[in-house]
């Protein structure tokens, strides 16, 4: 049986559905077949094009606002995946091939965040250029920033604004050598937003560093925050893994619900790309003791807000995330966060 339609089977002999992991390597086998020639009529040129903006595709948003930022009118991008989507679940189509086949640049974020979407940029990258794994580039030059956990590299570098804008660095020199006519504006648009960017993360200095120490322990769904709390100052635990494919255990629940009550946690987290259902099963562990945990709010890790909201831009989303974190574990933050903090600091309204 393969996603659900019977196959046909020997006389006497029963039909049972494919292991998953066979199913899934399947299914890639037939996506490299669908489009054999992305390296070929569709792969990068030696110099940029001069009669169109540069094509380039971002598999994640939070890569993407950083390729917009530089680019500016002169590259046009396209995210591969939205809002609410987990990218180590992710599964490509036919569509997202063409669209990489097309595209005069590829960035994605490496360590294998992409799924099985990164065995097809693996493979591609060995064969044609202009394919940018931009975490895995800026660990190179800087290796001893890498966090590891549970025997992986830890893909989530846009957690520590201060690594992300090591990102922002990597892409400006790709563009810049890719495209040197445009050398100047991709170096003007990538100053100004590498300056808002340590703005930003001034300010979750700041507001994380006024939660009570006893209370700066960060619970989530999975390990997508380890960056976060290296880089802030905060004990961080995820129910899950570094991928939200790993599963958790009955015994890493027991230790969690523990915790919470050894510490009195006043709040756990749940985020955008993942089921609360084991958060709250940690409450209801919690409550059996005899304590109430409640959840925080709902935090932005593998994916983004909605495009055109504040959200929607990595700015906003470490906003939120910092602000949240703040205010529910009993640190000081605007209800409206940096934005509201900005708006007041210029005499505007949020």
């Amino acid at each position: 049986m393969i996603g659900g339609l019977p196959v046909a089977a020997g006389a006497g002999r029963s039909t049972r559905p494919l292991p998953e992991h066979l199913l899934r390597t399947l299914i890639l086998a037939l996506l490299l077949l669908l489009v054999p020639a992305l390296s070929g009529s569709g792969a990068s040129p030696a110099t940029a094009p001069t009669d169109r903006p540069l094509r380039a595709v971002a598999t994640t948003a939070m890569l993407g606002d950083l390729v917009a930022a530089v680019g500016g009118p002169r590259v046009e991008v396209e995210v591969m995946m939205g809002p609410g989507v987990d990218p180590h679940l992710y599964q490509p189509s036919r569509a997202d091939l063409l669209l990489l086949r097309q595209a005069d640049l590829i960035f994605s974020n490496g360590y294998y965040l992409e799924g099985q979407l990164a065995d097809i940029l693996d493979r591609r990258a060995r064969q044609r250029e202009g394919i940018h794994a931009v975490a895995e580039e800026v660990i190179a030059e800087r290796p001893d920033e890498l966090r590891e956990s549970d025997g992986g590299e830890d893909p989530h570098l846009w957690m520590d604004v201060g690594l992300w804008i090591a990102a922002l660095d990597r892409i400006e020199a790709i563009l810049v050598e890719y495209d040197p006519d445009h050398a100047a504006g991709y170096e003007e648009r990538a100053a100004a937003y590498r300056e808002e960017l340590r703005a930003l993360d001034a300010y979750v200095h700041e507001v994380i560093a006024s939660i009570p120490e006893n209370r700066r322990l960060l619970i989530t769904a999975h390990d997508a925050f380890g960056y976060f709390g290296e880089a802030y100052g905060m004990e961080v635990r995820g129910i899950q893994g570094l991928s939200t494919d790993s599963e958790a255990g009955l015994r890493d629940l027991e230790n969690l619900v523990r915790l919470l009550v050894d510490r009195r946690m006043p709040a756990v987290f749940v985020e955008t790309t993942l089921s609360d259902k084991n958060v709250r099963a940690l409450l209801e562990g919690a409550r059996v003791r005899d304590h109430e945990v409640r959840i925080g709010g709902s935090l932005y890790s593998d994916a983004m807000g909605e495009p055109g909201t504040y959200t929607g831009t990595y700015p906003g989303m470490i906003d939120h995330n910092a602000t949240v974190i703040a205010r529910a574990l009993g640190g000081s933050a605007p209800e409206g966060g940096w934005q509201e903090e900005r708006a007041a600091s210029e005499g505007k309204q949020p």
